[in-house]
Order: C-alpha cells, then structure tokens, then sequence
C-alpha cells in the first residue's frame, strides 16, 4: 500500500507521468504533471481525464468543429476511443488519467 500525494508529483517534462497501476486487460491509471500542451491526438480505447490540480483547456473536434471545454479541479473529462482531442494546461496541472495502456 501506498499514498501518493499529486501536489507533491512534478514532473522533470511537460507530460511526466508516475504510473501508479497496470490493471488487466491493458489498463493503465498515471498520475501527470504538465505545464505544456499535449498533441491532437486520437486514443485506441476509452480515456478518463480528471483534473486534480489546475485548469485545463481541452480542446475537441467533431464533425470538422473544434470546440473547447474549460475543465477546474474535480472536473472529469472522458473522451471514447477515436475522439479527436488535445489538453491545453492553463499553468501547471496535475492530471489523473485513466486510459488502455500504450495509448498515444
């Protein structure tokens, strides 16, 4: 057993990660740092995104619109495997994301 504190994780880069469990079935719950966007992306899986410290900009597109949602702390974001999408942190964060392991 262990408690992992996610004020304390900092990443060395933009997107660290500690990874905190593989589940079976190739499913992997990481602990992020940020202060950096991500990339558009499109995940093989279902992703969970839940902020826990920070903001976050994520920005989707669907049907060729982008669209943006304002995520605080405590806000869940979840995204279906093939959704386009990309976080945009607002400063560092400090993100839990669930997602099928070795996805982009």
């Amino acid at each position: 057993m262990k408690l992992i504190s996610p004020l304390e994780f900092t990443g060395t880069r933009a997107w660290d990660a500690l990874d905190i469990e593989r589940f079976t079935g190739a499913t992997t719950v990481r602990l992020h740092w940020t202060d950096q966007a991500y990339v558009w992306h499109v995940n093989d899986g279902a992703e969970v995104f839940v902020v826990l410290k920070g903001a976050v900009d994520m920005h989707v597109r669907q049907t060729g619109r982008e669209e943006v949602f304002s995520l605080s702390e405590g806000d869940i974001f979840h995204a279906e495997a093939g959704d386009e999408h990309v976080a945009h942190p607002r400063g560092a964060a400090r993100v839990l994301v669930i997602e099928t392991e070795g996805s982009v």
